[in-house]
């Protein structure tokens, strides 16, 4: 394996650091993305093997050299790809090439912030075919290495559109046919038994808060999710991400 392979030339997308095996893995495979390097420590040779065919230039770290550029293996995995970005649709977009009789379903998540929370919504989003989430700018973490690495390569396939108004944008595809059910865990809300519309919104506002009034009044149906109450053990709320997880499972099968 060269460590030193002639490059292909880059497009001018924005350069992304990817780390970790599955994020990096399926970055690698995603065809739409110019690769500029792949960093692997020498205990990860079998990974590098596997995927030279998508990357030119490889280059083989020993434990100190990589610990130097990236503050060890226990985050990364001792993978670090260096690749441009690719071309994603805009909201707008997203929706005029939306065939109008499919089944469609976004997240909306209002003020979520931490990145792994995000991560694992997104591979629910992936797993159950949720075309992308929605997220406003001013609250809401660019894609990220840590990011990209709690999305297990979800990040490639799921759409990930930063609005500049979230309110605005839920009411905008309304226009378009989505039918809005916010989330709330709250004792005046509805039960989780619903039938979904062909085109949905699920709304999810962050822990404890809940969602911002101001988006709660976009929403159609106000939904709580029934859950088992135990003696012996009381909670109240789910982590946002098992809840984004158990409503898009019940729009897969309905």
């Amino acid at each position: 394996m060269s460590k030193n392979k002639p490059q292909k030339s880059l497009n001018t997308g924005k350069i992304q650091i990817i780390h970790g095996m599955h994020a990096v893995r399926a970055a690698l495979l995603n065809t739409k993305r110019v690769h500029l390097e792949l960093h692997i420590t020498e205990n990860n040779h079998e990974f590098a093997r596997n995927y030279k065919s998508t990357i030119e230039k490889i280059t083989i770290l020993n434990q100190k050299e990589f610990k130097n550029l990236y503050g060890g293996e226990k985050s990364t995995q001792g993978i670090v790809l260096k690749t441009n970005d690719f071309e994603r649709p805009s909201l707008q977009q997203f929706v005029k090439n939306e065939n109008v009789n499919d089944k469609s379903v976004l997240l909306a998540l209002d003020q979520i912030t931490d990145p792994q929370n995000i991560g694992s919504i997104m591979r629910s989003c992936a797993l159950f075919n949720c075309k992308g989430i929605l997220l406003a700018k001013d609250n809401a973490p660019d894609l990220t290495p840590s990011l990209y690495k709690a999305a297990s390569g979800a990040a490639e396939i799921v759409n990930y559109f930063r609005v500049t108004n979230l309110k605005r944008s839920i009411s905008e595809l309304k226009k378009y046919g989505y039918w809005v059910y916010g989330f709330d865990s709250s004792e005046d809300s509805k039960s989780s038994n619903i039938n979904f519309t062909k085109k949905s919104i699920l709304v999810f506002g962050s822990e404890g808060k809940g969602m911002r009034d101001l988006v709660k009044k976009e929403c159609d149906e106000i939904i709580k999710i029934n859950m088992h109450q135990n003696k012996h053990y009381q909670i109240d709320s789910l982590n946002v991400s098992n809840a984004a997880t158990i409503a898009l499972y019940e729009f897969f099968k309905s």
